[in-house]
């Protein structure tokens, strides 16, 4: 069972869960990945212009930097979590140390989604969660499937404002009685025959 599992409160269900876009993870493997060949290019030089044997090996064990800078941030990346279940909104973060924030679905008032050319090209966004109190999730930024998300998180709210049931459904048409009323109407010169016909088939087929 993961942290977020541990979490839960009995028979609570995780509906969707998500974390930011990929892009977030590939802006530090690229700035990461330009430190690390720099020093490799310092240590290079190093060792064979300035003939500095040394100085060249200290520079190659300082490429361990931006490796573990990557590592660290793929480690924040993969911890940080955001949920809906069908009573609330979780946003979970730290590797270590964990923060948890969360928001009762009842509270939420309104969710606001920003998404650029991008993002909606790459499927990320922003999205801005109103509730009735001020503290709770509030901003989650850059995250996948935003609108996926968003829409989950009104639907789970509805449900839940339903009493845990689905929207209740209209009642079944009395076609028999329907058609009687109609003939009613055709009696009485309302209807032509050929529209009590047409309306008549209309209602037949619905059975």
């Amino acid at each position: 069972m993961g942290y977020v599992e541990s979490l839960l409160a009995e028979n609570e269900k995780i509906v969707i869960r998500t974390r930011q876009h990929w892009t977030v993870l590939a802006s530090a493997l690229a700035l990461n990945g330009v430190l690390w060949l720099a020093i490799i290019a310092l240590a290079i030089l190093a060792a064979t212009m300035l003939q500095q044997g040394g100085v060249g090996i200290a520079l190659a064990v300082l490429t361990l930097i931006p490796v573990g800078g990557l590592l660290l941030s793929y480690l924040r990346w993969w911890n940080e979590e955001y949920l809906v279940t069908d009573r609330r909104v979780i946003c979970a973060n730290g590797i270590v140390n964990k923060h948890v924030l969360d928001s009762s679905l009842e509270k939420v008032n309104d969710v606001v989604l920003d998404q650029s050319i991008l993002g909606r090209m790459f499927d990320y966004g922003d999205l801005e969660i109103l509730t009735a109190s001020e503290s709770g999730v509030n901003k989650l930024r850059k995250i996948a499937f935003p609108v996926k998300f968003k829409t989950e998180m009104l639907n789970q709210k509805q449900h839940l404002e339903n009493g845990g049931h689905a929207a209740p459904s209209e009642p079944p048409l009395d076609i028999p009685a329907l058609i009687a009323q109609l003939d009613v109407l055709r009696r009485q010169g309302a209807l032509t025959e050929i529209e009590f016909q047409a309306k008549k088939a209309e209602l037949l087929s619905r059975m």
